[in-house]
């Protein structure tokens, strides 16, 4: 099952700290953490988008073996 995100999803991943997504793929999880990062020092729309599309592509990539963050990703 592939899950893609829109800015709106990846904004709320990206800056909601009152909720601490846990996923079951470290990988995935340091991706986010480094998005994170690059968002919080330039929050302008084109780093929203560079960061959608990144995870977008991981998850295209990777999506067959991360069913379970997929709920928590479609939950977004």
């Amino acid at each position: 099952m592939s899950v893609n995100i829109t800015p709106d999803q990846a904004q709320k991943l990206l800056t909601d700290s009152s909720n601490n997504y846990e996923f079951s793929l470290l990988s995935f999880s340091m991706l986010i953490t480094r998005l994170k990062v690059v968002y919080a020092k330039d929050s302008s729309q084109a780093i929203l988008q560079d960061c959608t599309n990144e995870v977008n592509e991981f998850l295209q990539k990777y999506g067959s073996i991360m069913e379970k963050d997929s709920a928590v990703i479609s939950k977004l």
